[in-house]
């Protein structure tokens, strides 16, 4: 299994803007399709919603990917 932390620049990040960003999706169509699969998990839970707005302390499952989402450092 893959662990790693993904920072948010922002307050949030869609979850097809995810797994684009990281590089587990080759193209925003790519993640789509994972989403509508089935293939991705939100908080242990399949998640459905191409555009979920994943925030701190979400955790984004796919295959052997997990993904921890932390607040951006402040400057």
């Amino acid at each position: 299994m893959i662990e790693q932390e993904f920072e948010l620049k922002s307050d949030f990040i869609p979850l097809i803007g995810l797994l684009k960003h990281t590089g587990i999706a080759a193209t925003g169509g790519h993640a789509g399709m994972m989403v509508t699969e089935g293939e991705v998990k939100v908080n242990g839970k399949k998640e459905l919603q191409k555009r979920k707005k994943l925030k701190a302390g979400d955790l984004v499952s796919v295959g052997d990917y997990t993904i921890k989402m932390i607040a951006a450092a402040k400057a």
